[in-house]
Formats: structure tokens, C-alpha cells, sequence
């Protein structure tokens, strides 16, 4: 059982790196009078060398925290990754709240069981193939390229546009060493006649849309960490409705969810991100995002009935 007699409430923020994101929540928690820190799954281990388990988080010696934010997922090899989602999932089976949980990052954090997730829940994404087979690829690609014109390969893990390349050409398909042995393939969605290249991120907190904006760049990568501009974006109900079906086909709480727009005006779900970044939405929003990520948060948490009487009595007004 998790202990929940706390002498001050104490949320874990779990990131290697804190920046600025690390900053809004930690001044979001303590608006609401509760202390935070930063804690990196790299440092955490297991011991089960005594009559009960015992998880053992730096900073947290003499109780587990009463919340886990998860702000970032450190990469590493496939055996350092599983061992850092397996301490969200521990955190979670002795009461943990978790927040976005290790499940839901598992369903995102691969983009083929993404897409898989999507398609079968009828969320229109763009053609995608995933194989490791070099000559399924190059096969596939030569197809395209004479049919219907482009493809774009990702890497199965990764975010911020690295290491997507547009493949125009027979001899672009690349080593798929880089990518990890397997090909993510997807149609290439031009953008409209005489238009720079965009996308829409749309912000989804408590699985409804909350904010929106539109990613423009001239490169096709818009990625605002690639150099794409970042201008808000109104809530239609096509792209809200989208966005939140994508939530659901991968029951998320809390999520960024790309969208493009093809010739016909249609919106394509591309991405789901389960720790999305949110300083460029926030430069386009109206509302402070990390204080409604955290008052959402805490509903879950005193929903579980961790904090109490702590935090209502420090809720924002």
C-alpha cells in the first residue's frame, strides 16, 4: 500500500532535463503550495531483496512521492528504455498517480503501434507501411515514386523532426541501420499550391482539445526546434474532433497531437506525443498551459485520494 501520510505533499517532475518546461511546472505546483522536484529514471532502481518491494527514487528515501508528472523519457538502448518505463509502471501498481502513465507513453513513443492504434480506430492518417525488409522498402518506394510521388521515412523512435527524411529518389532510401533495422514509411502530404509547408498541434488536456496552433516553415519539416514559426490556431470542430478521437484510440490524458491538411482539405493525424513540449503553443495561447496541466493533474491525484484536504486547501482560486 502507498503510504499517504505525508509531512508536506511532494510531487516528482520526471526529466534529465528540466528547462524551462521544468520551471512553468515547478512554479505551477508551488502556486498550489505543494514542493516538486526532478527526478530522472536513470538514478531510480528496484529492490526485492527483502519481504516487500521496495522502488527507490533519489530524493524520495522515506516515502514514494504523492504524484509523478512524467516530463520526459530519456532514450538509450531498447533494455535502458523498458527498465525506464518499468519504473513508471511499478510507481503505478503501489498507487502512484502517473502522469502521462507507462502505458500511455508505450502506445505513443512507437510511431507503428501509433498508427497501428489510429487506423483501427478509423482516425485517418496519411498511407503508412513499416517493415525491415530492404527490398519490401525499396520496393514500395519505386511503386510511389511512379504512382503517387513521395515518401517520408521516420525514425520508429524519436521527436522533434530528426532524422526524417524525404525520399524523392531510388538511392535516397537510407541505411535502415540509423533507423534501428526497421522502415516507417508514409505518402508524403504535399503542401497546398503556392503555400509554405504546415501543421497544426493541437494541445489536449483531460482528452478535450485545449489550445491550438499552426507550425509554418518553408522547409517541409516545420518542427519549431527545426526553425518553424508557431501562430495560434482556432479550435475548429473538424480539427478538435480529430484530435480528440486520436486521444481516445490511445486512451491519453494529456497529449500533442500533429495533424497536416491534404489537397482535399482533409485532416490527417501524423503524430501522437505523449510528453508533448508546449513552449511554442504557450507563445500562441492565451491561458497558462502548465497551470491547467497541473490543476488537471492534481484532479487525479486527489481523486485517488493522495493529497486531500492539502491540496484543495491550496487550489488557485
Amino acid at each position: 500500500m502507498l503510504d499517504t501520510a505525508f509531512a508536506s505533499a511532494k510531487i516528482a517532475v520526471v526529466t534529465d532535463d528540466p528547462g524551462w518546461h521544468g520551471r512553468e511546472l515547478q512554479e505551477a505546483f508551488a502556486a498550489r503550495g505543494l514542493v516538486s522536484c526532478f527526478l530522472s529514471l536513470i538514478e531510480c532502481r528496484l529492490d526485492l531483496s527483502r519481504t516487500s518491494a521496495r522502488i527507490i527514487l533519489p530524493g524520495f528515501e522515506e516515502t514514494l512521492p504523492c504524484g509523478v508528472f512524467v516530463r520526459g523519457v530519456p532514450t538509450g538502448t531498447l533494455e535502458e528504455v523498458i527498465h525506464r518505463l518499468d519504473v513508471l509502471h511499478w510507481l503505478r501498481g503501489v498507487g502512484v498517480v502517473v502522469y502521462n502513465d507507462g502505458r500511455s507513453i508505450e502506445r505513443t513513443v512507437d510511431k507503428a503501434m501509433t498508427s497501428f492504434l489510429l487506423k483501427r480506430a478509423g482516425v485517418p492518417i496519411p498511407e503508412t507501411w513499416v517493415c525491415e525488409s530492404e527490398h519490401h522498402a525499396r520496393t514500395l518506394l519505386m511503386s510511389e515514386l511512379s504512382q503517387h510521388g513521395r515518401l517520408v521515412m521516420k525514425p520508429l523512435f524519436g521527436s522533434q523532426g530528426e532524422g526524417v527524411v524525404l525520399l524523392q529518389r531510388p538511392e535516397d532510401l537510407p541505411d535502415p541501420a540509423a533507423y534501428g533495422g526497421v522502415y516507417y514509411l508514409q505518402r508524403f502530404v504535399p503542401p497546398e499550391a503556392g503555400a509554405d509547408c504546415r501543421d497544426w498541434r493541437v494541445f489536449i488536456i483531460g482528452g478535450r482539445a485545449q489550445a491550438a496552433m499552426i507550425r509554418c516553415s518553408r522547409h517541409w519539416v516545420t518542427n519549431r526546434a527545426r526553425g518553424g514559426t508557431c501562430e495560434p490556431a482556432p479550435l475548429d470542430p473538424g480539427l478538435v474532433g480529430l484530435a480528440e478521437a486520436a486521444a481516445r484510440a490511445l486512451d491519453i490524458d494529456y497529449a500533442g497531437v500533429d495533424l497536416l491538411r491534404d489537397k482535399q482539405g482533409r485532416y490527417l493525424v501524423t503524430e501522437v506525443n505523449s510528453v508533448p513540449a508546449w513552449r511554442g503553443l504557450q507563445e500562441a495561447c492565451h491561458f497558462p498551459i502548465a497551470e491547467r496541466l497541473v490543476e488537471r493533474f492534481l484532479s487525479q491525484v486527489t481523486g485517488a485520494g493522495v493529497l486531500g484536504e492539502h491540496v484543495k486547501s491550496h487550489r488557485a482560486v
